[in-house]
């Protein structure tokens, strides 16, 4: 009996999985912020130089108390070609002499100008802090900005091959309980790090975390769903990560100190981890595991709370039947690598896709938008197009919806970077698209993977596809560095990926419909005959364990 079979029967979205799916959800909304949180605590805020005539309270009030606060910025920081004030160079001396040019003058040589000796003055009319203005990542230290991001996203790529592993071998419950707390803990260290270092070693193991939390709730949904819901469900999961963004968003708008907004963010998760205890382990890893007597404990208990008392009554003679034909075929027990060509191109579309998703996500600075309206709006547009996502995958399949929607991507970057930053809407309305097809496109790989990898294997499978997807995350804001030679060049990037994903996705098979692979050789199968069962009846496929 298959496996898709035995959930029928107990009930394939009853209340036990709306119960289970609904935590699991409210798991993704609280962690999912993480991965975005420093959209709001690390941003660039407007500075330049401390000056000493302009900054020292007792000079500026005795001193040069005639003069204005944009006199004595004009005599004392130069302007860069665009006339504004120099964010990263002063005066030596102050220049008394510009008191008397009118009109615009040419900014003054280099031997008069120095680095910013003294720290610098920040602009805090939109936030109070955030972790540039806590360790002046600014100037030459700037790109220790996009380290951080790095950092967790290096973090992410860890936590793909390590916890992926780790799922396989000691379950989706126990790894996802114990990364809640470790993700906890770390996050609220983080909002309390004396340095920098410290700060950047908290943030990578978060990231380790998340990525397992993230990967581990979408399993357990599932694999405790029959095949016509495996689209909806997962659609339903990356969409919980919108309400996530929403809530990030309104959260840092009021509060707009990033030690605080840390840790409102991180101290919830504790109680998730309490609360994780009550969440059901995946019957299908316990039985393909050797479990088969605890595995049907876990269906006996799905069927009862689905109102499926006489189902459960009929699965006490399975254990020892289940059991003979697990030792059987374990024989045949895969490894990833035997996917060959299948591999290959999920490891590939996934790190293309994960690339502008994240360039985007973290970098809507740099786009010149406001940062909060535009992260509502990324989560808000998100509830739409991934309605339009379930849609795409239930009547059109896999890979269409895969192709229409990174094409989609790689179009909009395209046409972002070209457009005057004057047409302030229409690039905000572009960015909000973006990374609505963007998410979509997301939902769409994570569901044909989770559909082609056999259960044996697939937190590994997804762990090592994964590490690639963070590994394309994890170089996004390291490209944003080339804005020092092209600004529209990480965004091109960003795009030709996403349009070359779109075509490659044409070499992958078709899973609509199918239930979740057991071994390699349903997998193997799959191929082989998928052109025969779309012709017949494709609601039940026969996989003997």
């Amino acid at each position: 009996m298959a496996f898709q079979d035995l959930l029928e029967q107990v009930g394939g979205m009853g209340r036990f999985q709306i119960i289970q799916m609904a935590f699991l959800l409210l798991c993704n909304a609280m962690v999912f912020p993480h991965v975005i949180l420093e959209n709001f605590t690390a941003v660039i805020l407007g500075h330049r130089c401390w000056v000493h005539i302009l900054d020292n309270d007792t000079v500026s009030d005795n001193a040069t108390g005639t003069l204005s606060q944009d006199t004595l910025l004009r005599i004392s920081i130069p302007l860069d070609s665009n006339l504004r004030p120099e964010k990263c160079r002063r005066f030596i001396h102050p220049q008394w002499q510009l008191l008397h040019q009118n009109g615009t003058f040419s900014n003054m040589s280099e031997p008069d100008t120095e680095p910013c000796m003294d720290g610098w003055v920040y602009d805090r009319s939109s936030f109070l802090s955030t972790t540039v203005t806590e360790w002046d990542l600014v100037c030459e230290s700037q790109s220790l900005n996009s380290v951080t991001k790095f950092v967790f996203m290096a973090g992410v790529l860890i936590g793909e091959i390590v916890c992926g592993y780790l799922t396989d071998r000691f379950g989706r419950r126990l790894v996802m309980t114990w990364s809640l707390f470790l993700l906890a803990l770390m996050e609220t260290y983080a909002a309390l790090a004396p340095t920098f270092l410290v700060y950047c070693s908290l943030r990578f193991l978060a990231g380790i975390s998340t990525t397992t939390i993230l990967t581990n709730t979408v399993l357990l949904i599932v694999e405790w769903t029959t095949s016509k819901y495996q689209a909806t469900v997962t659609t339903l999961a990356m969409l919980s990560a919108s309400i996530g963004q929403i809530m990030l968003a309104s959260l840092a708008y009021g509060i707009r100190n990033w030690h605080s907004l840390q840790l409102v963010v991180s101290i919830p998760i504790f109680f998730l981890f309490i609360s994780s205890r009550w969440v059901s382990e995946s019957a299908q890893w316990l039985i393909i595991n050797n479990k088969p007597e605890e595995g049907l404990q876990k269906l006996k208990k799905a069927a009862q709370v689905n109102g499926m008392e006489t189902s459960a009554d009929t699965l006490t003679m399975e254990p020892d039947i289940l059991l003979i034909d697990i030792l059987f075929r374990g024989e045949k027990q895969l490894d990833l690598a035997n996917l060959h060509d299948v591999s290959f191109l999920f490891v590939y579309s996934r790190f293309a896709i994960m690339l502008p998703t994240f360039g985007l996500l973290l970098h809507l600075q740099h786009l010149g938008i406001n940062v909060f309206l535009v992260q509502i709006l990324l989560g808000a547009v998100k509830l739409p197009v991934n309605y339009v996502s379930i849609w795409t995958l239930n009547h059109k399949g896999r890979r269409i919806s895969l192709f229409f929607f990174t094409s989609m991507v790689g179009v909009i970057f395209m046409t972002i970077v070209f457009l005057p930053e004057e047409m302030q809407t229409m690039r905000m309305i572009l960015t909000a698209l973006g990374g609505g097809f963007s998410f979509a496109s997301n939902t769409c790989c994570f569901t044909h993977t989770c559909e082609l990898l056999p259960t044996i294997i697939r937190a590994t499978g997804l762990g090592i596809i994964g590490a690639c997807g963070s590994l394309g995350a994890a170089l996004a804001p390291l490209l944003m560095i080339l804005e020092m030679y092209s600004a529209p060049l990480p965004w091109i990037i960003y795009g030709i990926s996403s349009i070359l994903t779109g075509l490659a996705v044409f070499l992958l098979p078709e899973t609509r419909n199918q239930p979740l692979p057991d071994f390699l050789q349903d997998t193997e199968n799959e191929g082989k005959f998928s052109r025969k069962r779309n012709q017949g009846d494709t609601s039940i496929k026969v996989t003997h364990f």
